[in-house]
């Protein structure tokens, strides 16, 4: 889910230069606006492009406005990628589906905190089936619950736009939420990953990755770059690494 691709770089982060990884942050190439009639190819081409991870966006028309595919599809398309796929749920009820998708071929499953009556059974029913387990957080949702459940948990994505639709205008708020669950992995040892998903792009990556993201969600601004995905996550690495202009 991201837009913007193409804007320069805005003013100096937030915060400071990440002391606690020298690595840059895998991007995450999401299928949301991609080509439905060749998806495959699509797959194909995100991972020839450099993503590290191909993401899953799936929508039920209940929890987001939206709907976009089952994990029928998503297996149709595991064999175009060598690549690890996630799953991000965004439905109502994530439970029976949780075996399908990880049937599919998606090494992470990720469910939305909102819509888990259980949570912790939930991720415990993830990481069974050899799964790794991962939360979702909306914007308005505190991350109060989070140092209950972060033995059951190998990844949280703190979502910067809410969820479901492509194209949306980052948050920059949310660079504070991520920065509160970067203190919090730090001071338990925890190895959870922490993901941000929502208008990623050349202007924002730098800003979420110094908030303290490992793994950046990346849609619109690598399918839609008009020099081509490749091209795009190029781009994305190397706003990453670029000064920023003088304010």
């Amino acid at each position: 889910m991201v837009d913007e691709p193409n804007k320069p770089l805005r003013a100096e982060p937030r915060h400071s230069a990440p002391s606690w990884s020298m690595k840059e942050p895998v991007i995450v190439g999401s299928v949301l606006g991609a080509d439905y009639a060749r998806l495959g190819d699509e797959v194909a081409d995100l991972t020839d492009a450099g993503v590290g991870r191909i993401q899953w966006d799936v929508m039920d028309r209940r929890f987001v406005p939206n709907m976009t595919f089952g994990p029928d599809v998503v297996a149709a398309c595991r064999k175009y990628s060598r690549l690890p796929f996630e799953a991000h749920l965004m439905v109502q009820d994530p439970d029976p589906v949780i075996a399908d998708f990880a049937a599919a071929g998606c090494e992470t499953i990720i469910v939305h905190a909102e819509t888990c009556a259980h949570l912790h059974r939930t991720l415990s029913t993830i990481r069974d089936l050899d799964a790794k387990a991962g939360v979702a957080v909306n914007p308005s949702t505190p991350l109060d619950f989070v140092r209950h459940v972060l033995d059951r948990i190998d990844q949280i994505v703190i979502m910067t736009v809410n969820p479901g639709f492509g194209g949306q205008k980052y948050i920059a708020a949310m660079e504070d939420k991520v920065a509160e669950m970067r203190a919090l992995v730090d001071l338990s040892g925890s190895p959870v990953k922490i993901e941000v998903d929502g208008g990623i792009s050349t202007t924002t990556a730098r800003s979420a990755w110094y908030a303290g993201a490992e793994l950046l969600v990346a849609g619109s601004a690598v399918l839609s770059h008009p020099r081509g995905k490749r091209t795009a996550v190029a781009e994305l690495h190397a706003a990453m690494t670029r000064s920023a202009p003088a304010s």
